[in-house]
Formats: C-alpha cells, sequence, structure tokens
C-alpha cells in the first residue's frame, strides 16, 4: 500500500499536518492537495486539538505543485475538476485560511511557490537554518494564490512583497527572519521540538478565546481574501493557457534557462 501523501497525528492536544512525499520534496499533487485540504478541516472539527503545526517530511517543507502532475498533466486547464481553476481560492488555501485554530508553521526546508504560499496562511512561521523561501510563481508565467497577495504584504511590508513577487527571487533562512517573514531560527534537529512547545504554551489556554482571539487577529489584520481568491484563481486560469506558461514549465522539467515572449 502506498503511503499517505499527507499525515495527521494529535499529540498532547496539537494536531500535526505533515506533507509526505519525500522524494518529490513533498510537491503536491492533486491526492496532495485534497488530504491537505481534508486534515486542515478535520483540524477544526477535532475536539482534541487545540493548536495546529504544518510541517513536511525532510528534507522539504513544500516545493510547491507538482510540475509534472499539475502544470504539465493532462488536467492542467481543465474547467472546474482542479484546485487552480475554481471561482474562489483553493480549497487547500480556504481549509487553511478558515482553520480558526492557531496554525504554526514549521518550515524545515525549501518552502516555496505554494509552498511558500502555504507558510503564509499560518499565524506563526517558525524554520530551521536550512529553510529557503520563494514565490516562484512568476518563473512560471502566473501569478501567485491568495497567499502573497492578501498576507504578504501585511507580514513583510508592500514594497519587499513586490520584490519577491516580481522577481521570484530564494531567500534564506536568516533573510526571512530579517524580513519578519519567520519569527524564529532554529537549529534543523530542534525544528519539530521548538514547534511542538510552541505548540503546548498556546493549547493550555482556554480553547473558545483562542478561537475568537484569532478571529479578532484576522479581521483587524487581513480582512476577507475571498474577492481578491476568486481573482487570482480566474487569472491563473487565464495565465496557464499562455506560451509564456508553457515555455515556464517546459524549461524547468528540461532544465534550462526559459526565454518568455509577452504571449
Amino acid at each position: 500500500m502506498a503511503e499517505e501523501t499527507v499525515t495527521y497525528v494529535v499529540e498532547d492536544h496539537v494536531a500535526i499536518i505533515t506533507l509526505n512525499r519525500p522524494e518529490q520534496r513533498n510537491a503536491l499533487n492533486w491526492d496532495a492537495y485534497a488530504k491537505l485540504e481534508q486534515y486542515l478541516r478535520k483540524a477544526v472539527t477535532d475536539v482534541e486539538a487545540r493548536c495546529v503545526i504544518v510541517t513536511g517530511a525532510d528534507p522539504a517543507f513544500c516545493s510547491g505543485d507538482d510540475v509534472r502532475e499539475i502544470m504539465a498533466g493532462p488536467k492542467a486547464v481543465s474547467a472546474d475538476t482542479t484546485p487552480v481553476v475554481r471561482h474562489k481560492p483553493t480549497p487547500a488555501a480556504m481549509a487553511a485560511l478558515e482553520c480558526d485554530k492557531p496554525l504554526i508553521a514549521a518550515v524545515n526546508g525549501a518552502a516555496v511557490g505554494w509552498g511558500m504560499e502555504l507558510a503564509l496562511y499560518a499565524d506563526i512561521r517558525i524554520c530551521s537554518e536550512k529553510a529557503k523561501f520563494a514565490e516562484l510563481f512568476i518563473k512560471r508565467g502566473l501569478v501567485c494564490d491568495v497567499g502573497g497577495f492578501y498576507r504578504l504584504p501585511s507580514i513583510v511590508g508592500p514594497a519587499k512583497a513586490a520584490e519577491l513577487l516580481f522577481t521570484g527571487d530564494v531567500i534564506g533562512a536568516e533573510e526571512a527572519l530579517r524580513i519578519g517573514l519567520v519569527s524564529e531560527v532554529t537549529p534543523h534537529d530542534q525544528l519539530m521540538p521548538r514547534a511542538k512547545a510552541l505548540a503546548a504554551r498556546i493549547a493550555v489556554n482556554p480553547p473558545l478565546a483562542l478561537r475568537y482571539m484569532k478571529e479578532g487577529l484576522r479581521r483587524g489584520t487581513y480582512g476577507d481574501p475571498r474577492d481578491l481568491g476568486g481573482w487570482a484563481i480566474e487569472t491563473i486560469r487565464a495565465l496557464m493557457k499562455t506560451e509564456d506558461h508553457k515555455e515556464g514549465v517546459a524549461s524547468f522539467l528540461e532544465k534550462r534557462e526559459p526565454v518568455f515572449k509577452g504571449r
């Protein structure tokens, strides 16, 4: 039997969701997207869970979409059957945004493309010294999901967000700490113990008050992502049909520099 692409366990009132495709650097295929959404929603209804940690099986946190299956596969631009073409934020994104329990991203390696989006949906991000972050969508001729538009500017400031989104540059753990993208950098082997210790300090507090605290923080800091998410997904849908997007995918798969032509 194949291993689960995403796993879910609860330890001491902390739900731990782990992306589990380590050989693919935890790239998300259709099954992983569905399981991630399922477990984020399960954490909301699980009375044993008071805080949630999302992480990846080493050596990566999440390297974004599985390019061969998501962008180059037969369902890449189908009308309504995939997470990337719905008229609202992607189901996994909405599950993360609607999670009413404190959500911690324990970033143990590369968090790029949609992997960085996932980290942005967390309330708190801590990372190991091996972490790397990048909004790689521009390199594939696409725009980001709602994380980059909706949360990144509030976290690092509009100018730095624009730089990261426009360039697709990769930054390391110390730069992520400097710009406020993460709140802590730890030695790699201490990441999960530190994340669990933080989650434990949160989980001892009254669950109802925690939920309202998170809701107030969301309302005060971010607002409602639905209209923006719908625009982003419609734009992604259109861009996936362009020659530049196809060139971005082909150049990645062929391990060469892309040549974009603006069409």
